[in-house]
């Protein structure tokens, strides 16, 4: 990644805590802003909301809200036309979604999949559906997969205006589940996958849950933790197995036998992200302090050699491609955040 031209290549921003969960804002207005969440080993924990100031060329922290527990996973309201009210969601010990402003952060719900207690097993991950924004789906330790209906009507008149329920819950694996995504297949409403400890990709439609298509086996029955959709291709998805150096690509037209493994990482990957804009580019990071780019264009024949390589001051837990702004990738590594242009 080169670092001339007139602009600055990389931007950094440095939080009071370890940065494990970040994501990218979408809105049109907002374009260099991202939510953060810490990772401290304690019931308290935070959520920063950062936004670049292009003339300063400085990370500001506009807003810091409480959070219990780390945030397994941050997501802003997929809204690109700035339609719904400025919404972000975490998980955690529970979904919540959050009302974003410019000098406040406000719960706006807190869902809860379990009707019968207030207790509820830990999320792992969700994924918000950029079909239809009114739908998110959790993933939880319990087994299950939980699909949410929201509801974000802007009656006058009332405080709360943003609630949810459950649309449907299932049994989605054997183990824990670690990981739920939306795909793009099919209208990009019905369609979802989720991974987890029993080492499987799994492929659900909403509109027939009776059953569900395994489209991947870890031939270790090592638990898979992360899954990522193609954004342009939706027959290709990429995951990576627990403390595993490499990063498999499937094709779900030819189910169980991966199409390429992305093998440059020497230590655990930690994230995985695709190009918003193009189907063959992907970002790898991991606990080697490296980001890699790859060109996967040439499947099935083996993808040797990554087209780019960007080397950290620490171990990466999280990539984030900017969907808005392809050519800025976001990595945080211990307190750090860094925004690249690629």
């Amino acid at each position: 990644m080169s670092l001339h031209g007139k602009r600055k290549e990389i931007y950094k921003y440095e939080a009071p805590w370890t940065v494990y969960a970040m994501n990218w804002s979408v809105r049109p207005d907002k374009r260099f802003r991202l939510a953060l969440g810490s990772f401290v080993e304690e019931y308290n924990n935070k959520v920063q909301i950062v936004g670049l100031e292009e003339e300063s060329s400085e990370f500001i922290c506009r807003n810091t809200f409480d959070h219990p527990y780390p945030t397994t996973k941050i997501m802003w309201i997929p809204d690109t036309k700035g339609v719904y009210p400025d919404l972000l969601a975490t998980s955690g010990d529970y979904l919540r979604i959050w009302r974003v402003s410019d000098s406040e952060t406000r719960l706006e719900c807190l869902l809860n999949n379990n009707k019968n207690s207030d207790f509820c097993a830990p999320l792992t991950s969700f994924d918000w559906n950029e079909v239809d924004p009114n739908l998110l789906g959790t993933s939880s330790i319990d087994t299950t997969c939980t699909i949410w209906g929201l509801e974000t009507g802007q009656v006058l008149g009332r405080v709360n205006l943003v609630s949810g329920h459950v649309k449907t819950q299932l049994i989605a694996h054997d183990k824990e589940v670690y990981d739920i995504a939306f795909s793009r297949a099919g209208g990009g409403r019905d369609m979802f996958a989720s991974v987890g400890a029993d080492g499987s990709v799994r492929m659900f439609d909403l509109r027939h849950l009776e059953h569900s298509t395994i489209i991947y086996e870890d031939p270790q029955h090592h638990p898979l933790l992360r899954l990522c959709w193609n954004k342009q291709d939706p027959n290709y998805l990429a995951t990576m197995a627990m403390d595993g150096m490499e990063v498999v690509i499937l094709d779900v037209r030819v189910p169980c036998t991966p199409v390429a493994r992305l093998n440059n990482h020497r230590a655990c990957v930690n994230g995985i992200a695709w190009a918003p804009h193009s189907s063959c580019h992907i970002c790898t990071a991991a606990d080697d302090h490296q980001a890699l780019i790859w060109d996967i264009q040439q499947m099935p024949r083996a993808i040797e050699d990554p087209i780019l390589a960007y080397t950290a001051e620490g171990e990466i837990n999280n990539v984030q491609w900017a969907s808005t702004q392809p050519d800025w990738i976001a990595i945080c590594y211990n307190n750090c955040l860094e925004i690249l242009r690629v």
